[in-house]
């Protein structure tokens, strides 16, 4: 992965904002098959070539919760970062990622709730300039004051 930022937290007290972060990902073939292992979603269009062929897609794509994967990485590692607890995420898929594309990964902050420690995340993936995943987080933000 290309992380454009170092890995750690950032407080609620020190968020902003508009404060974007992002990473960079290759999504392999093997990428495809150790979540297909580990989540029990062996569905051919992702696995099976000369099956996906002859879907809709056209050949064979990867999971979307393997893509929406890289939006908990950016969020768990990034911004907020470590000590960050997801409350909830809504996505909607928007266009296929294959094996071999280039994935980025972007989260926004969109509101702050100082109160509740809670804040909300514009969350995107693209493949070049397409959107591939759009969606929004909301999560408990490690504090200064309590962790």
């Amino acid at each position: 992965m290309l992380d454009n930022f170092p890995r750690g937290t950032i407080v609620i007290e020190d968020l902003e904002i508009g404060m974007s972060r992002h990473l960079h990902k290759v999504v392999t073939d093997r990428d495809i098959e150790l979540f297909a292992e580990v989540s029990t979603d062996r569905n051919p269009v992702h696995l099976d070539e000369d099956y996906a062929r002859d879907t809709m897609f056209q050949g064979r794509i990867a999971h979307g919760m393997l893509t929406a994967g890289l939006i908990s990485a950016v969020i768990g590692e990034q911004l907020p970062g470590h000590g960050t607890v997801y409350l909830g995420q809504s996505l909607k898929f928007m266009a296929p990622v294959r094996p071999g594309d280039l994935v980025r990964a972007e989260v926004t902050v969109e509101a702050i709730d100082h109160q509740k420690r809670r804040v909300t995340l514009a969350t995107r993936c693209y493949v070049g300039d397409t959107v591939v995943l759009k969606g929004e987080a909301i999560v408990l933000a490690p504090s200064r004051k309590f962790d």
